[in-house]
């Protein structure tokens, strides 16, 4: 079983920057290293979204073209902490936004990720 709790979320004006983190625990010799990480996104009303997404052992990274350019997945692998670096934050990006890990054959796809944090939530004002 995989644990994630996700913070850093809050209320920021539009061109301001947010930082999410998502600290992973589990089994003993547990390594978030090993699993698809990702960050996805909730707005009200609308579906869940996969916005950041990386493959196992810190591997190639998607974004989706709305956050492309202004969004950084990272992780601290000392840490079993993932991060979500957010820049050039607009209205659109308001929402409750998730943690996920998981094991599935492709880190792409939502598919993916069986294991999910509460989320933390990001309202930016205009």
């Amino acid at each position: 079983q995989v644990q994630l709790v996700e913070s850093g979320g809050g209320s920021v004006q539009a061109g301001g920057s947010l930082r999410l983190s998502c600290a992973a625990s589990g089994y003993p010799g547990f390594s978030l290293s090993r699993y698809c990480v990702g960050w996805f996104r909730q707005a009200a009303g609308k579906e869940r979204e996969g916005v950041a997404l990386q493959g196992t052992g810190g591997g190639a990274t998607y974004y989706s073209n709305s956050v492309e350019g202004r969004f950084t997945i990272s992780q601290d692998n000392a840490k079993n902490t993932l991060y979500l670096q957010m820049n050039s934050l607009n209205s659109e990006d308001t929402a409750m936004y998730y943690c996920a890990a998981g094991i599935g054959a492709n880190c792409y796809s939502r598919t993916a990720y069986g294991f999910w944090g509460q989320g933390t939530q990001v309202t930016v004002s205009s």
